[in-house]
């Protein structure tokens, strides 16, 4: 791209239906719609124009792109969905869609079942109940789960696998469902495009190739956003030379929510944020160690500290009389003994290892000390590393735990998003009505299509979803095909409906491409190539978005803390930050990509801001505190808090919405010490 400026060539693409995304969500989208789409055209002969655009390759697209070594959310012939919306309530500290949650759970099963029909080995236990994993299991035929085979569990939903290709078996199937025509990679969508005659509706999209000199529009009755979570909002706790170490993939930038929300989506719990305790460093998963291995975290003194400091819980009823704390709870007893400097914090590995022994056979052993490293392998590569290079053996030596710096996700143990519609078929009838037909969710959880959001044929799925969460990725690829039903049958019912655009081709393309040509327009005007008044790199902008809301909006360097003052700081800087985003430069694709990330993570990281803002309390203490209103208010605050961003005045509106219960809360606790 250096010398004069090239205009880029504008490729202009007529759709039914967009799905942007090749994650796990988007997967199981591609999946179910042709079925439908198939059926359709047999039926009348009708077919529908669908495409997938995908920034990165399906193959390895997504959260799940490395590999899992568990699946998170299997319900089996033990529990049912109404277990399962609970335990997602509780966990996130009682405000949640139970309609949401109630809705995967009774899907989700049948996802799990085509995994494993495709090919992913799920580990089993006999007859005799002896573990096999997945290998073992399909070399010893062992029944399928959908035929009664029994999984290995490493927790109450937890079921584990053999899991370095799971994404691939996935995607493998999405693709061969669409054909390769319909699938287009290294294109990434970054501005959503509203109707002209209805600004509430959705008419289309548009991004660039990461590979080639092109700009790509797509003119689309419906779409299917489900491009992820967002990293990297914050400062890492991993610096130099583990600088762009992170929990969630560093490839979930925000655009989900920043798109959404820039069409005018309702969004809904945005203040939310997933701060997982990890092993330090290479932010290897714990889930296993404790779930699988039985495994203890300690204090630096081999103290319980979940035992230790168990009456803190009583200040946060009911959730702390849950039988299994919240997520942010459990990290509200760490957070204690590190400030207290009884750090650092372990993972008695030593002491599990040691006790599993006295019950295996040595066989048994060896085959969980091989897990104990394929766990590392299956999804977190970096930690292994550290391992190796710190001379750590597991059996002879514990290795720290540390919270990351905070995460924005819909689908793991997180619940911020955008709001969408619910189930038909779930809930109590109510006086309601929808179009002539007797409601059965309360007042605004639905509007006709399942997973549409409040822009007439904008849907979403896995992280886009707020208001539920522990879907994870069985949960995603469900949430997908659940949404795929819903978006056919918006455009049957919308076969006329002519779209138009609210801008131009060419004003759309100059909007994507004014990185670049800024880059090129100023390049010259100093020696070094970085350094120019003219322009800021999206490198030195993502600094500053990270040390902003490290600093002011309850990063690490604050312990978590953050008060009003400091909201309005970061409020003031972010203002700033927008403004200063209109000059980032991109001096090739690379930098294009970057500095389109970088402007979802701002308005974004905003949205955030703006939600723990409105909400004056501290709805989840330990992965957040407002130390001005240290509390959780039930009387006032058990409600979701959604807002509105207007893309023309760049204001956000922030309201309540009701919270109702669906599903009987009171078995998950037991009665309240007293306080």
């Amino acid at each position: 791209m250096a010398g004069t400026f090239e205009a880029p060539e504008v490729v202009y693409e007529e759709l039914d239906i967009l799905l942007v995304g090749g994650g796990m969500a988007c997967c199981g989208t591609a999946y179910e719609m042709m079925r439908w789409a198939e059926a359709l055209k047999a039926e009348t002969g009708k077919e529908l124009k669908i495409k997938l655009v995908d920034k990165a390759a399906m193959d390895r697209s997504g959260a799940v792109a490395q590999g899992l070594s568990a699946i998170n959310t299997y319900i089996g012939d033990k529990q049912d969905p109404a277990d399962y919306a609970r335990m997602v309530s509780n966990d996130l500290m009682g405000i949640t869609r139970d309609d949401l949650a109630y809705d995967v759970g009774r899907n989700v099963d049948d996802s799990v079942h085509l995994f494993e029909e495709w090919g992913l080995p799920i580990w089993k236990t006999d007859a005799e109940g002896v573990r096999h994993d997945g290998a073992e299991a399909q070399k010893e035929g062992l029944p399928a789960l959908k035929d009664g085979g029994q999984p290995v569990r490493s927790g109450k939903w937890q079921i584990m696998i053999n899991g370095e290709s799971y994404k691939w078996i996935v995607a493998e199937a999405a693709k061969k469902a669409l054909g390769l025509d319909r699938i287009q990679e290294r294109v990434f969508i970054v501005h959503l495009i509203n109707d002209k005659n209805d600004p509430t509706r959705i008419a289309g999209a548009a991004g660039f190739s990461v590979r080639e000199n092109k700009i790509y529009i797509y003119k689309a009755k419906a779409v299917m956003l489900a491009a992820g979570g967002c990293v990297n909002l914050f400062r890492p706790r991993s610096v130099g030379e583990g600088s762009g170490r992170a929990w969630y993939p560093v490839w979930n930038a925000g655009s989900t929510y920043a798109m959404a929300a820039e069409a005018g989506a309702e969004m809904t719990m945005m203040e939310n944020r997933f701060v997982p305790a990890r092993f330090k460093d290479g932010y290897g998963p714990v889930g296993a160690w404790f779930l699988l291995f039985k495994a203890k975290a300690t204090n630096a003194y081999g103290e319980d500290y979940m035992v230790k400091n168990k009456e803190m819980l009583n200040d946060y009823p009911p959730y702390g009389q849950a039988a299994v704390p919240a997520s942010c709870l459990r990290n509200h007893l760490m957070l204690k003994e590190m400030k207290e400097g009884r750090g650092p914090i372990y993972m008695d590995t030593v002491t599990a290892l040691a006790k599993l022994a006295e019950t295996l056979t040595p066989k048994e052993v060896k085959h969980l000390e091989a897990e104990a490293w394929e766990d590392f392998l299956d999804m977190c590569i970096g930690q292994c590393g550290i391992w190796v290079g710190e001379n750590v053996d597991p059996r002879e030596k514990n290795s720290e735990l540390m919270p990351t710096e905070p995460y924005l996700l819909g689908s793991h143990s997180g619940c911020c998003g955008i709001w969408v519609s619910g189930p038909t078929d779930v809930g109590a009838p109510t006086t309601e009505e929808y179009d002539g037909v007797p409601a059965h969710l309360p007042k605004g959880w639905n509007w006709g299509y399942r997973s549409m959001t409040t822009v007439k044929g904008l849907f979403t799925a896995g992280d886009g979803v707020g208001a539920s969460g522990h879907k994870f990725s069985s949960g995603s690829h469900t949430e997908g095909r659940l949404a795929a039903k819903s978006m056919i049958k918006y455009c049957l019912d919308n076969p006329d409906y002519k779209l138009e655009f609210d801008e131009t081709n060419e004003q759309i393309a100059e909007t994507i491409w004014r990185p670049v040509k800024t880059f090129l327009t100023h390049k010259d005007y100093t020696t070094a190539i970085d350094v120019n008044p003219n322009y800021i790199t999206p490198k030195m902008l993502q600094m500053r978005l990270q040390k902003i809301m490290d600093e002011y909006v309850a990063g690490v360097a604050t312990y978590y803390n953050t008060n009003d003052k400091m909201l309005a700081v970061a409020e003031e800087k972010l203002e700033m930050l927008k403004e200063d985003s209109l000059k980032l430069r991109a001096k090739d694709l690379h930098e294009l990509l970057r500095a389109w990330e970088n402007y979802h993570r701002i308005l974004t990281a905003e949205a955030h801001m703006k939600h723990i803002q409105f909400r004056e309390e501290s709805r989840y203490p330990g992965f957040y505190y407002r130390t001005d209103k240290n509390f959780v208010d039930e009387k006032n605050w058990h409600c979701f808090v959604n807002s509105i961003y207007d893309k023309h005045t760049k204001k956000w509106t922030c309201f309540k919405r009701k919270h109702i219960d669906l599903v009987d809360k009171s078995k998950l606790f037991k009665a309240a010490a007293p306080h």
